[in-house]
């Protein structure tokens, strides 16, 4: 009976897939809004990485890159699901524009990394904080050239708040993936 309703429930893969990115873009957009400001630097802390790196972990970076693309578009046809609630072109411009960049990036590059089989927990976290730092990275660089900070202020206001939480972030997602990797991936094909 199980064996059954799963091949029903993943027949269409298509429809499988459009749900997933569909799921992923909802989660990031609703993440945006568990928001901790910090008093030190104009980005605050979210929840969005852990859903950025699941969507690359576990749709893979084609579907996952697609998923932050089409995030990233919503924001950008004016849809208040930036932090903030924010949205728009010129909300790029500001402190957070270069980590939504980011999530793009960091979505293709777990996928790419987490393409074999199977991993250990331990693989799979070292994989999935190398994408994360993708994300503070080009968050730092966009804060360190648009509002012309130097690399070390960038790196002090950009980068280092937010180790703490990311890693946390990335053992939680790592857990997720390792759980979710297997079901998700036969939904998927």
């Amino acid at each position: 009976m199980e064996t059954t309703m799963a091949r029903e429930l993943i027949s269409n893969r298509k429809l499988c897939r459009l749900l997933s990115v569909g799921a992923l873009i909802i989660l990031t957009a609703l993440s945006a809004f568990v928001r901790v400001p910090l008093p030190f630097t104009p980005v605050p802390l979210t929840l969005q990485t852990f859903f950025v790196l699941l969507s690359g972990a576990l749709l893979g970076r084609k579907l996952g890159a697609a998923s932050q693309i089409a995030y990233l578009g919503l924001g950008l046809t004016g849809q208040t699901i930036f932090t903030g609630t924010g949205s728009g072109s010129l909300y790029l411009l500001g402190p957070t524009g270069g980590y939504i960049i980011g999530f793009i990036l960091a979505s293709f590059f777990a996928g790419t990394l987490l393409q074999q089989e199977k991993q250990s927990w331990g693989v799979v976290f070292i994989k999935l904080l190398a994408a994360d730092f993708i994300i503070l990275f080009t968050g730092t660089l966009w804060m360190k050239i648009s509002f012309s900070y130097s690399p070390v202020q960038a790196f002090l206001l950009g980068f280092l708040p937010f180790l703490p939480g990311d890693i946390l972030k990335v053992v939680l997602a790592t857990a997720v993936y390792q759980k979710l990797r297997g079901p998700i991936k036969a939904a998927l094909g």
